[in-house]
């Protein structure tokens, strides 16, 4: 819980420097250092005093008894309450943005930006797309494969596209897949993809649009799940091996624990639902992530929710505790804007 009283001007200052020196180096910070880090003059011997009420207040820890003083996450979370997110310049702004306007996909775009905040941050990036579940048919593209399969080319109205290949008992030529495909697009194009299939589903069954022989092997591909998508979330992350090179005062076990759990798509879903509640546009920045797992007790979560021509995505970076905060957040809200911005 933050402190409810404000601290001092002068408590504050001798924190966030602190709060800067560990950051930078890693080690603990003792009095001298920030004494030479201040503009107004101000003993060591009154710099410890400050640093003992810190520490009271559980702003500091002490790791060994002759050693400076560590930020706790009580100190990061009020480091953090002050910052804002600087901006990058214009022409990286322009680059992002023309790099994933040059994607003609949402899952190549949500790839991309995770690898580009991993790019600008050195640390994890994660991006999601969220499709809704009544996701709409654009069109679908039928292409014909040695051995009786077919490539199913799924695309739809929220700019997801989707591939799937299906073998057939009888082989389905060109020309009849162009007359499935011209079927199905021309009838279904703008439909609701469960609405679309069980529409489908009663027109095979009653009438005769096609005749008998493509029909038949429309049905083939309606039982081998033409317009059946899998609608979960895209999800990508890069840069895990990240993590290896911090000091998170893990055991190799726990470790391994925690990139496992990164690993799964659901347990990253889960992560980006649980941190990042607030609207679209809105900059979040979480400190301490143990309640997501024990091992992210001493990792932070900088993201936010943007709209990508009205499908809801998230993109995030996740990095230790002892990050450069503005410097993620930058990263983190021009990717966003460089992702929503882009236009199909």
């Amino acid at each position: 819980m933050m402190r409810e009283t404000p601290l001092r001007s002068r408590d504050l200052e001798i924190l966030f420097a602190i709060v800067r020196a560990y950051i930078e180096t890693g080690e603990p910070v003792g009095s001298r250092t920030v004494s030479r880090r201040r503009h107004e003059a101000l003993s060591p011997a009154s710099i410890r005093n400050v640093m003992a009420d810190l520490a009271d207040e559980g702003y500091l820890s002490q790791p060994h008894t002759s050693a400076g003083r560590v930020p706790t996450e009580k100190a990061f979370r009020y480091y953090v309450s002050s910052l804002t997110a600087s901006r990058m310049a214009v022409v990286e702004s322009e680059r992002l943005r023309t790099e994933l306007s040059e994607l003609h996909t949402v899952g190549a775009r949500v790839e991309r930006s995770s690898q580009i905040l991993m790019e600008l941050t050195r640390n994890v990036g994660i991006a999601a797309a969220l499709p809704a579940l009544a996701a709409e048919l654009d069109q679908i593209e039928l292409v014909p494969l040695a051995d009786r399969r077919v490539l199913i080319i799924l695309v739809t109205r929220d700019h997801m596209v989707r591939n799937r290949v299906v073998a057939v008992e009888e082989a389905i030529s060109a020309e009849e897949l162009g007359s499935i495909r011209n079927y199905v697009n021309r009838n279904f194009s703008g439909w609701q993809l469960g609405d679309a299939r069980r529409e489908l589903l009663r027109r095979m069954l009653e009438e005769r649009a096609l005749y008998d022989a493509v029909m038949r092997k429309l049905q083939a591909l309606y039982q081998k799940g033409l317009l059946d998508v899998d609608i979960s979330p895209e999800v990508y992350m890069e840069g895990a091996s990240n993590l290896l090179g911090l000091d998170l005062h893990l055991t190799r076990e726990r470790l391994r624990e925690l990139l496992c759990a990164l690993e799964e798509k659901k347990r990253l879903i889960e992560l980006l639902d649980r941190f990042l509640e607030l609207p679209p546009g809105e900059l979040e920045v979480h400190v301490g992530l143990e309640e997501a797992h024990p091992a992210m007790k001493d990792l932070a979560l900088i993201g936010m929710t943007v709209q990508m021509g009205g499908l809801p995505a998230k993109v995030a970076v996740l990095g230790p505790m002892r990050m450069h905060y503005e410097r993620v957040m930058a990263a983190v809200l021009e990717t966003s804007r460089a992702l929503e911005d882009a236009q199909f």
